[in-house]
């Protein structure tokens, strides 16, 4: 537990991406300096940000027009007539989230194209608004048909997604404000915020219910900001409390994050996106209040978090059910969710946190999202994105332009642009340096006003020059933060552990070596500064090779590489025979890093000496190659792995193909009857149960397997088509058994196996018993037959749902 020295929370800079400061200064209060007040100039940042702008801001703009989410609005405006599209009740947020990024690079490059279209769809927002202020589109527009919308009025459900869309709207709102200074879609914002106000809250005949989705707590905080409206603050602050307690008497639910009251939770769960965000709403809610109670909650929980349920990428959130966290340790690298909000939503809080502390291990743990888990999530290009980011592939994840479910796309438009937020902060006269970023800086410190200019390469260098330029001479400290990944601080609260010797680093002040006093992970370099004075930081590049905690199994045996900030990965391609799994780095082995120019738009790749499995069981030498990981799949389909096994005996060789391997799986809206025609129609295709990988267990989920998604007690099916006939006589099926908060899985009450026969399916004749046993193969042989086809039916329990890990023919 921080002691209280440490926690400064009653004068907690707020935070924003839209350069807001809490409105009470205090000498000792963090504060943020505002992304339009840091401009870059780099090689590494600049042009993502360039690209952000130039590319995958038009580009959403593009997929929200052609996917309907203008008409929608549109069409509850009464501007046009429609049916309303789309397949969720939060595709508003959708052309919020984009708006917003929108605004920040106005902020930082002015355009008058952007800004003339940036009115013409808040027009069309502001009319779809109804009078009392509400604004949900599918609402409106009577479309109840929607997944994530089951009421038959406005705000009847816990999980409908209107604040959530208010939230985005209202955080987007502000965005627009600041960077404009136009009150058009602020204008929109308060009357939604006061609507909000009115309808929720402890009062009788008021909803008594949290958010369900969190963001609209940090919308209202930075809305209170903005207006000195107490009333935004206070709902941010009901919505906090409210969590958990269900007083209407909702079930709660780790989904919705309201499982229970935040002041006694100490694990983080459920949906990572909602913790996200909540976690953030609640920090900004403590920092604005002077609540300590809900802060000391908040440590507890990302303790958990740090030392337990991080990915070395820094995403969070291991499991597609839910799109949440595991148990503790589980860090399946194949089957990994990251999603990409999620890793922008850990950025925001452990942004928070810093601001509220003064500590580097949060900077540490947002600056490995950032360079990592969060620019995963798109394209060198700008144009294509990843929903989940996995640290493993045998090819089947590639992004996409657009989803159903476009939460990411957007999310990164926004925040991509708001990068340089991150960089610098406050506190009275001194000056935070937490990221190491060329480029030039304006800081008001307290009326303190100061230039600070960076000149790096970083992160493929760690030489950094640091121009400071005060208006006046005078007292102040400049605190560099020395990195986790070069000191011997541990790695994610020791989750991660570097299995070499610590890096070393070098201080110099106007040319002079310095060994400051280190507070908090920070150099503190405390002086009367002059114009012209320059500190500089040489920071060792080396390779770090990095261990998981014994309790992760995926990760047993196996070694992460690191350079600066930055993880690698192996990546088809890059290997002489195109393989990743079948390599060993041992701990020996050198290591060369090496800056390639053309290479992924300009990256330093490592290579060196690998020992290789062949399919015969020996082992030969071998080179490999590694890239960033977050520019992997820029190239095509590929394998990838982010973990290596440091000895041949944790290699995976691929075996030889075998009908199951060479079969397309399929499953089906409902199971098709014995002797009955096929005419239920394909629902879509199945991945994993032939993919050769062994499972060690039912409940192994490192790598893929089917699932029956949503589906309880029914009857489901499951199908291979061959790529020929064959004669068959004999399955094998691994059964799925675990569970979790958002569903359990187990093996069926029963199931048949039927073969393809024409046009029919026919169950197999003279079968041993159809086993149900978990942690093995069941096995049943058949009287054999010749077919182009197998399938699978299952009844699956009642309550439960179901799934296989593994399924053979032989």
């Amino acid at each position: 537990m921080m002691n209280n020295s440490k926690l400064i929370l009653v004068a907690m800079a707020f935070v924003s991406a839209t350069g807001i400061a809490a409105p009470k200064a205090d000498k000792q209060q963090i504060r943020e300096v505002p992304f339009n007040k840091v401009h870059l100039n780099d090689n590494f940042w600049l042009p993502r940000i360039e690209v952000n702008r130039t590319v995958s801001i038009p580009s959403a703009f593009h997929e929200c027009e052609v996917n309907g989410r203008f008409d929608n609005f549109a069409i509850a405006a009464g501007l046009i007539k429609g049916e309303h599209r789309g397949d969720f009740s939060f595709d508003d947020t959708d052309p919020y989230k984009v708006i917003e990024g929108a605004s920040y690079s106005l902020a930082v490059k002015y355009d008058a194209k952007l800004d003339h279209y940036l009115d013409s769809v808040i027009n069309i927002i502001a009319k779809a608004q109804e009078p009392d202020g509400y604004l949900t589109t599918c609402v409106t527009n009577k479309c109840t048909r929607l997944s994530g919308w089951w009421g038959k009025s406005k705000w009847e459900k816990i999980n409908s997604h209107e604040l959530y869309n208010s939230g985005h709207m209202i955080e987007s709102a502000v965005a627009h404000y600041k960077a404009t200074g136009k009150r058009t879609f602020l204008n929109v914002a308060i009357r939604n915020a006061d609507l909000i106000c009115k309808t929720f809250g402890p009062a009788e005949g008021q909803i008594h219910r949290p958010s369900g989705h969190p963001i609209v707590e940090m919308a209202l905080c930075k809305l209170y900001l903005v207006t000195n409206n107490r009333r935004y603050l206070d709902m941010a602050r009901y919505f906090v409390e409210e969590t958990g307690r269900g007083t209407d008497g909702h079930r709660l639910s780790e989904y919705s994050q309201d499982h229970k009251p935040i002041l006694t939770q100490d694990e983080i769960v459920g949906h990572a996106v909602r913790a996200g965000y909540l976690y953030s709403g609640v920090a900004d809610v403590a920092s604005l209040t002077g609540d300590t109670a809900y802060f000391h909650a908040l440590e507890r929980i990302w303790d958990n978090m740090a030392s337990k349920k991080l990915f070395i990428t820094g995403g969070i959130g291991s499991r597609a059910q839910g799109e949440g966290f595991g148990p503790n340790y589980e860090l399946n690298n194949m089957t990994a969710y990251a999603e990409t909000c999620a890793a922008i939503a850990n950025v925001y809080w452990n942004y928070r946190m810093f601001l509220a502390t003064g500590d580097a291990k949060y900077v540490d743990v947002y600056e490995r999202a950032l360079y990592n888990g969060v620019l995963s999530g798109v394209s060198l290009d700008g144009d294509k994105f990843f929903y989940d980011n996995p640290l493993e592939s045998m090819g089947q994840h590639h992004r996409q332009k657009w989803f159903g479910c476009a939460c990411c796309p957007g999310n990164v438009t926004r925040f991509v642009a708001s990068v340089p937020n991150y960089i610098y902060a406050t506190q009275g006269n001194d000056v935070f340096v937490n990221l190491y970023i060329q480029g030039d800086a304006d800081i008001n410190a307290n009326g303190n006003k100061v230039k600070i200019s960076q000149t790096t390469q970083y992160p493929w260098d760690g030489n950094v020059a640091i121009t400071i330029n005060p208006r006046k001479q005078s007292q102040w400290k400049v605190m560099l933060r020395i990195p986790s990944w070069l000191s011997d601080r541990p790695v994610a609260n020791n989750l991660y552990s570097f299995a070499d010797s610590k890096g070393s680093y070098t201080i110099r002040l106007n040319g002079q070596t310095i060994q400051p006093e280190i507070v908090n992970g920070y150099a503190v370099i405390d002086r009367k500064w002059k114009r012209g004075d320059k500190v500089e930081i040489a920071m060792d590049m080396e390779v770090r090779r990095i261990k998981a905690n014994d309790n992760v199994n995926d990760d047993r045996g196996k070694t992460a590489l690191q350079r600066g900030p930055v993880v690698y990965c192996l990546e088809g391609q890059d290997q002489p025979d195109k393989d990743v799994f079948n390599k060993a780095i041992i701990p020996s082995a050198d290591i060369k890093a090496e800056y390639v120019g053309d290479k992924l738009r300009g990256i330093v790749e490592l290579s060196g000496q690998a020992e290789q499995t062949n399919s015969d069981g020996t082992v030969t030498a071998t080179t490999f190659k590694a890239i960033p990981y977050s520019t992997w799949n820029n190239r095509g389909y590929d394998k990838m792995a982010v973990w290596i096994p440091e000895s041949p005996i944790y290699t995976h060789v691929k075996p030889e193909p075998t009908i199951a391997s060479k079969a397309r799986t399929v499953f089906y809206r409902s199971a098709i009857q014995k002797d009955a025609p096929e005419t239920a129609a394909v629902e879509g295709e199945a991945w994993g149960v032939n993919d050769q990988w062994e499972p060690t267990r039912s409940s192994d989920t490192s790598k893929p397997y089917h699932y029956w998604w949503l589906k309880v007690g029914t009857l489901e099916s499951i199908a291979y088509q061959f790529d020929k006939p064959y004669e068959v006589s004999n399955v094998q099926v691994y059964w799925l058994d675990f569970d979790h908060y958002d569903g359990s899985y187990r093996a069926p009450e029963y199931w048949k196996l039927y073969y393809r026969d024409g046009e029919t399916w026919r169950e197999v004749e003279n079968h041993t018993p159809y086993g149900t046993e978990r942690d093995c193969y069941n096995s049943v042989d058949f009287k054999p037959v010749t077919t182009t086809g197998l399938k699978i039916e299952a009844q699956l329990r009642k309550g439960y749902s179901g799934g296989i890990i593994e399924w053979k023919v032989n």
